[in-house]
Formats: structure tokens, C-alpha cells, sequence
């Protein structure tokens, strides 16, 4: 009797010292920190790394000084977040700034991070990229057969056709993951498509201790992560379509690879906690590529959640595939700069949704449109207002269509529809030669935005006619527009600011008006106040271009098991097109009018191309060892590369600032150097070849202003397959470039015209550093 009165009393206790310690800890306010330990430190009276970071937490914790031993358990218990195995040598925890210091003086303690909030950044878009049934990459790798692609997101709609596991294969036997159950989710949910489900949310839930979850589950309530995934990896659904537009069978670009969603983005708040949680769990479960369409702006690589877990998973040799963000189209706005993944950019599909305008005198003007309300109306008066900025005038119209003119730029533009918007008439007609207008079409309103020539006609009809009048038919896609790709406005531009040494983005991918799968229960766009739903969506953003890269890396995988990540990188990049389908260089519509050809700091290496990547004659590898040699090379103390590579050694012996990447970045920035002064940059580079055994490669580069370029040898005659050859390539230069940017491209051709390795070459004037 008095043993169990005992247990009791101390259990009391326990409460007791509980509860005083949670009623002073909001006297001093916690936060979330991620820590990184030396595990060469712990004690070998540990079974494991999570016991003795409990113990750690207990004996800094400030119920300690005051409670039993058990009491101080409990409260780091509760306090630690999660215990991490290969992201980060280390854990998570909420701790009060009395604890942080106390932390900072125990055995172990190597740095520790704040938690920080996270942001997230198709039926034509494979056949754009030329993937069709018979294309070479799709054979090759039987349509990513047996991949496991992982996306960290805002989680999975299971219902969607996309996932259906119809021509499924088995899942692999080196899966570890699973199925978790949770709100309005089971594990009967997963089948052999989506085969894995898990949710991070204990981050979240620290920072916000009185938030609710709406949805405490893998079940996506916003959308996005539906959409990325059945990008990567989808499934055939034929007679998927928008409101009609975009009509066709969509897939993913590997169909037959497998997914496995990671929610760590939640409508209530995303956290770097919970979002390395996720990827450290999908590193043991086993995944192949890891798609990644979220970053952080303005940290540095051994404070950036992304860096620190890409480098575990690239020592994994899992491949990293991230945006680069939606900031431009400024320079310097790119996150995800890191070394170790594909940072990809957003391009143009050359499709274009639409409506056909018929005049009264029968001629017919194709416009660009995106308007979910009624597909067509006949026979509406049509009146000329020339610029639309004069609201008093434009309420007076009444029911007619509105034809305006005289928006040259993006603002003026803006103003003009949302004028016309709010008058009260049927529809706006623009007329404009302002090219990035894919902001202005998705309205809610019936917009059309025609030509100058289009709108000409349109203007002369109605100048020479007793009563015009248009008929207007809506939902029209129209594909083989020409110029495409073209970079878009908002794709985030280079350089990296937290790794200027390396060329960043590296590669672009379609990201403009993607269709992909949707929650149905989600709107998607409302019409006369009333929500609309659909099973597809249409998004833009890097967010969209990213799982395209990462369907392409998972067909590559396939195809070649046993390359590294960096080479899969290589052959994408080495193969990208730098040309449109009109043959001219690649355009950047980032500043409206002003069209100039894309540079490496837009595009990266150019518009992935999967079926030339698939045999790239030369690649461009780099291990853990090289990474670790540039980190040497920078401004990392020892300490913050310990936290990045999670080793407890750091050799830097053999530093270098000269990565093995596929290309090249000089600066050109001394600002207070002579005028006349020259400067060289020199890079080296060893490639493999993975093509014919015997074969030969000559160098050409094509010129760039202002600067020398030579490389040294120009031609590697190659023996044998896998054979590596090295080459040094020089930029010499004014100290101070009067370009912001100037670039080219080495091409490496072999004699046999099979093979063209092309690298970009960006020099710059810009002196990237973090805000």
C-alpha cells in the first residue's frame, strides 16, 4: 500500500514540477532550433543518438535545477521535436534562451540554427519535350519503371486518377516506407502508384501551440503537392482537360515510376524543422529522386535546410531536383543555388489558350484568353475606346464588347483591364504588342488580348461599320506557338548568391500554365461568385518546372543505374537546347518589350532535353570529396562545413574554388582596379566518356564580347568507355566588365557528329552576396 501511495505521490510531483515549469516557460518565450551535434562526443553508455540527445535536452532544460531526474525527462520529451539520422547529425527542439546558452556549453554542441518559415515556389508539356511512345529516353527506361520518386509538399490527394496503379509494376523491394494513416486518410489509400504517405507537422504545432490543424494527415488541402507529384510521375488519364482547356491525356513524365508524398507544407505554416524531418525520412525510406519545389531566400548553404539535407541524400546518391524560385526577373533573386542539386528555372510551352473573335463582316481574329465563364456569346455591340483609363466614360458603355489600345507596358496594361473589369460591360478586347501577358488573361472577366496587326482589323471594322458587332467563342487551345520556350518573368535569376562559384539555375523545364492533377473538393477559380471545381488545374511557376526535371532525372536513373547524381545533372545539362522552335537563341521576356536572348543566369544550360540526355557522349562527375573541396575554398569556417557534410572532420588540405561542374561562371568586378587592367579566370575540367569506346572531340567556343576564351587541349581522343581526359579553359578580360552579363557556350563535338556536349559560359560584372 505505501509503495503504490509512493508511485502516486511521485507522480504528483511529476505533474506538479510540469505544470510550473509550462506556467513559467511563457514568461520566456521558446522558440524552435535545430541543432547539430558531433556524434565522435557521445558517451558509449547510449544505446543510440536519440537517447542521448534526451539526455542532453534533460540536463539543460530549466525544470532541471528544480525537479527529479524523471520530472526533467518528461520536459525534454516534450521538447524535443524530432531526432534526426541522416539529414542532420543532430535534433530539433523548443527551447527558451536560458536552455539555447545552456545547450551551447554541453558536450557535442556544434552550432544550432533558428527554425525559419518555408515558402513553395501536364497533357502538352511531355509531347513539347518529346516524349512520346516512341521516343528513345521513354524505351530505354520503360517509362521509369520501378523509380520511387519523393516530393516534399503540401501533401496528396489519393483519389485522383493519376494515381491509379493500372500497368502499374510491383513496388521495389528496397522500399522501407509507409503508408500513415491520419484525417480522412488510410493506409488502404496507397496502392502500387502512391505507395508511400507520411506527414511533419511537430514544428509547426511548437511555433503555434494553440494552432488546429485542419487536416492532420497526408490529405492535400491546398493543391500544390497534387499537382507537382502527378507532374513527376502521374499516370495515363485520358480526356483530362481545364474547362476544355488543354484537352488531351495527361500523365507525368515518368508514368510507371512510383511516388511517395512527404507533407511538411501546411496551410497553417511551414517549417525548416519539419521539412528536414521529411526529407530525412524519405532518404530511409529508400527513394530515388527527391523533388523539392519550396526554398528558403537569403541564407546561407550551412543555415539553408535544403543544402544540409540535399547533401545527405546526394551521399545517399539520391537525386535532388529544386526551383529556383519565382522572384524575377531580377538578377540575383535565385534560391536553391546549391552545388550538390538541379536548380531549374521556368519556361514557356508553345501552347497558348485562346478565343476566336468574328467580327460582323465574317473575318475571324484568334486572341490569347483564359476565361471559365460562358464559352461563347453571338452578336454584342462593339465599341473603340482607345486608351481605357477614363472610368466615368467606361461605365456609360453598358453591354458591349470594349475594345482598347494603347498598353505598352505591364502597368499600363493592368490598369486597362481592371478598369474595363469593373465597368460593367461583356468583354475587353486589348490590343497590344506587350508579350508577357499570361498574368492579364486568367480573369475572371472575359479578357482577349490581340496583336497590333489583329487589332488594326478589329479598329477598322468597327471605324467603318453602322453597328458593329463580334461574336466571341472561348476555351480554344492552340498549339505550335512560335517563339517557344522563352524564359518567363517570374522564374528567378542567377547568380547564387550563397554559392557564387557555381553557375546557377542550371537547366529549364516547362513551368508556364502546367495541367496537372487537382483535389476535387478544392476550388479552383469562381464565376459569378459561385467556386469551380475540376479534377485538373493549370499553375505556373518554378514549383511546375521543378517535377518536370525530376521525372526526367527518374527516367535517367532507370536507364543508367549506376551513374551518380552528378552525372545524371551532367547529361541533362550538356544536352540541353539552347535554341527555340523558330531557331533563333532562346528569349527572355523578364522586362516586357525588351527581348534579348536568355543568358546562362536566366536558363541555366538552356530547355531540357530527356531524349538527348539519355546518350550525352561526355559527363561531368563530381563525389562528396569535390563538394567538400569548394566549400574549403569559400568562406566556411570548419565548423559550418561540419554542419553541412554532418562529418565530425573536416580535410581541407586540398581545397579548391574549381568544381567539376558542366560550367562555367568568371566575375569581372574589381571596381576599383585600373581601366586597363586584365585579368584572367581558369578553370579545369575532367570528363568521362560514356559514349563509344574509341572516339575523338573537338572544342569550339563561340565568341563573347569584350573577353578571350581558349581552351586547352582542343581535342580528346578518347580510347576506351569511361576513360577521363582533362582540359583547362581560360577567360581573360577587363578587371571591371562594361556588360552586366556576358556569355557563350564551349561545345565539345565528336568526329562522328553524334555527340555535342555544350557547356555555358557566363561572365558577369555582378558581385553576388546575401542579404
Amino acid at each position: 500500500m505505501a509503495t503504490r501511495r509512493n508511485v502516486v505521490l511521485h507522480k504528483l510531483w511529476i505533474c506538479f514540477i510540469t505544470f510550473l515549469y509550462f506556467s513559467t516557460e511563457s514568461l520566456s518565450q521558446t522558440d524552435n532550433y535545430i541543432v547539430h551535434m558531433d556524434l565522435s562526443v557521445m558517451p558509449k553508455l547510449f544505446a543510440d543518438q536519440h537517447h542521448w540527445y534526451l539526455s542532453t535536452l534533460a540536463s539543460v532544460s530549466d525544470v532541471a535545477g528544480m525537479s527529479t531526474a524523471s520530472a526533467a525527462t518528461f520536459t525534454a520529451s516534450s521538447k524535443l521535436l524530432y531526432s534526426y539520422t541522416h539529414v542532420v547529425n543532430g535534433f530539433s527542439a523548443s527551447l527558451t534562451p536560458s536552455e539555447l546558452e545552456a545547450l551551447k556549453k554541453s558536450p557535442g554542441y556544434v552550432s544550432s540554427i533558428k527554425d525559419l518559415p518555408v515558402k513553395h515556389d501536364t497533357t502538352h508539356s511531355l509531347e513539347y519535350l518529346g516524349l512520346t511512345p516512341q521516343s528513345p529516353v521513354w524505351k530505354a527506361s520503360n517509362y521509369g519503371d520501378g523509380i520511387i520518386i519523393g516530393l516534399v509538399d503540401t501533401g496528396v490527394w489519393p483519389e485522383s486518377e493519376s494515381y491509379s496503379d493500372h500497368g502499374m509494376p510491383e513496388i521495389p523491394e528496397t522500399w522501407r516506407g509507409e503508408c500513415e494513416g491520419g484525417a480522412q486518410f488510410n493506409s488502404s489509400m496507397c496502392n502500387k502508384k502512391l505507395i508511400g504517405a507520411r506527414f511533419f507537422n511537430k514544428g509547426l504545432i511548437a511555433k503555434q501551440p494553440n494552432v488546429t490543424i485542419s487536416m492532420n494527415s497526408t490529405r492535400d488541402t491546398e493543391g500544390h503537392g497534387t499537382h507537382t507529384s502527378s507532374t513527376a510521375a502521374g499516370n495515363y488519364v485520358e480526356g483530362a482537360s481545364y474547362f476544355g482547356y488543354a484537352k488531351g491525356t495527361a500523365s507525368g513524365v515518368a508514368p510507371r515510376a512510383h511516388v511517395a508524398m512527404y507533407k511538411a507544407l501546411w496551410d497553417e505554416g511551414s517549417y525548416t524543422t519539419d521539412i528536414i524531418a521529411a526529407i530525412d525520412q524519405a532518404i530511409s525510406d529508400g527513394v530515388d529522386v527527391l523533388s523539392i519545389s519550396l526554398g528558403l531566400d537569403g541564407v546561407p548553404l550551412n543555415e539553408d535546410p535544403i543544402a544540409l539535407a540535399s547533401f545527405a541524400a546526394m551521399e545517399k546518391n539520391i537525386f535532388v531536383s529544386t526551383s529556383a524560385g519565382n522572384e524575377g526577373p531580377f538578377r540575383e533573386t535565385l534560391h536553391n543555388g546549391i552545388p550538390w542539386v538541379l536548380t531549374v528555372a521556368a519556361g514557356t510551352l508553345d501552347r497558348e489558350f485562346g478565343a476566336v473573335l468574328t467580327l460582323g463582316n465574317g473575318i475571324s481574329i484568334a486572341g490569347s484568353s483564359f476565361y471559365l465563364g460562358s464559352s461563347s456569346f453571338s452578336e454584342v455591340p462593339i465599341v473603340f475606346k482607345d486608351g481605357c483609363h477614363i472610368m466615368s466614360d467606361l461605365i456609360k458603355i453598358g453591354p458591349k464588347i470594349v475594345v482598347c489600345e494603347g498598353a505598352f507596358d505591364s502597368n499600363d496594361l493592368s490598369d486597362q483591364v481592371e478598369n474595363v473589369s469593373s465597368a460593367n460591360v461583356t468583354a475587353g478586347v486589348f490590343i497590344t504588342n506587350f508579350t508577357d501577358t499570361e498574368g492579364f488573361i486568367g480573369n475572371k472577366f472575359p479578357v482577349v488580348i490581340v496583336s497590333l496587326r489583329d487589332g488594326k482589323t478589329i479598329t477598322d471594322y468597327i471605324k467603318n461599320s453602322n453597328s458593329p458587332q463580334a461574336s466571341a467563342e472561348f476555351r480554344k487551345t492552340n498549339l505550335g506557338i512560335k517563339p517557344a520556350p522563352r524564359v518567363t518573368s517570374y522564374s528567378s535569376r542567377g547568380p547564387s548568391a550563397s554559392c557564387p562559384l557555381v553557375l546557377k539555375p542550371d537547366i529549364m523545364a516547362p513551368g508556364s500554365l502546367i495541367l496537372a492533377a487537382w483535389p476535387q473538393n478544392i476550388a479552383v477559380d469562381s464565376n459569378n461568385s459561385l467556386p469551380l471545381f475540376s479534377n485538373f488545374n493549370i499553375l505556373s511557376g518554378t514549383s511546375m518546372a521543378c517535377p518536370h526535371a525530376a521525372g526526367v532525372a527518374a527516367l535517367l536513373r532507370k536507364a543508367h543505374p549506376d551513374w551518380s547524381p552528378a552525372a545524371i545533372r551532367s547529361a541533362m545539362v550538356t544536352t540541353a537546347d539552347t535554341m527555340d522552335n523558330s531557331m533563333e537563341p532562346i528569349k527572355d521576356i523578364g522586362f516586357g518589350n525588351r527581348i534579348n536572348p536568355a543568358s546562362p543566369l536566366d536558363m541555366g544550360a538552356g530547355q531540357v532535353n530527356p531524349n538527348n540526355a539519355l546518350d550525352p557522349g561526355l559527363i561531368y562527375d563530381v563525389n562528396s570529396t569535390d563538394y567538400v573541396r569548394l566549400l574549403c575554398a569559400t568562406n566556411f569556417t570548419e565548423k559550418q562545413i561540419q554542419v553541412i557534410t554532418g562529418s565530425s572532420s573536416t580535410d581541407c588540405s586540398n581545397l579548391s574554388n574549381d568544381l567539376n561542374y558542366p560550367s562555367f561562371i568568371a566575375y569581372f568586378n574589381e571596381k576599383n582596379s585600373s581601366s586597363n587592367l586584365t585579368i584572367v579566370r581558369e578553370f579545369h575540367r575532367t570528363v568521362t566518356n560514356v559514349g563509344e569506346g574509341i572516339c575523338s572531340y573537338t572544342a569550339s567556343v563561340t565568341p563573347m564580347s569584350g573577353l578571350k576564351v581558349n581552351v586547352m587541349p582542343d581535342k580528346l581522343e578518347f580510347k576506351t568507355k569511361y576513360e577521363k581526359l582533362s582540359y583547362k579553359l581560360t577567360i581573360e578580360g577587363p578587371a571591371l566588365l562594361d556588360k552586366t552579363v556576358t556569355f557563350g557556350y564551349l561545345e565539345w563535338a565528336d568526329s562522328g557528329g553524334k555527340h555535342v556536349v555544350r557547356s555555358p559560359i557566363a561572365a558577369t560584372s555582378l558581385s553576388p552576396e546575401l542579404s
